[in-house]
């Protein structure tokens, strides 16, 4: 399923609202947007000497609750899988690590950001 034009550019403004919530914890950057078979990772960060997958979910409504409660069982493995196959692929990076959640829900009209939530380690 393609999202439609205004709901891709919502995603890409809050991933890149993200890195900058991210930045200012002093997280490095290592990649955004890897695709895999198995699904995509938002953000891929390190912090603390950790490996962070970092998944943005954003919202301009509640209609569907909220942008944490998007993060599935299903969308949580497909999270575990692609992580455990780009830590394949880098072996140079930390092996501590853990995924993440920012939540963000902004303004329908405005689009200024309302609230910002980083919940860390969703799988433990």
């Amino acid at each position: 399923m393609q999202k439609s034009p205004q709901k891709a550019r919502i995603g890409v403004l809050g991933e890149n609202i993200a890195c900058d919530f991210l930045f200012k914890k002093r997280f490095k950057i290592v990649q955004r947007n890897f695709k895999a078979r198995y699904g995509e990772l938002d953000i891929i960060a390190i912090h603390n000497k950790t490996l962070v997958f970092i998944e943005v979910k954003t919202r301009t409504s509640l209609r569907f609750g909220t942008p944490e409660e998007a993060i599935t069982p299903r969308k949580l493995h497909e999270l575990v899988q692609t992580a455990q196959y780009y830590v394949i692929l880098h072996p140079e990076l930390p092996t501590l690590m853990r995924i993440d959640v920012i939540g963000i829900m902004m303004d329908e009209i405005t689009e200024e950001v309302q609230r910002i939530t980083h919940t860390e380690n969703i799988t433990s």
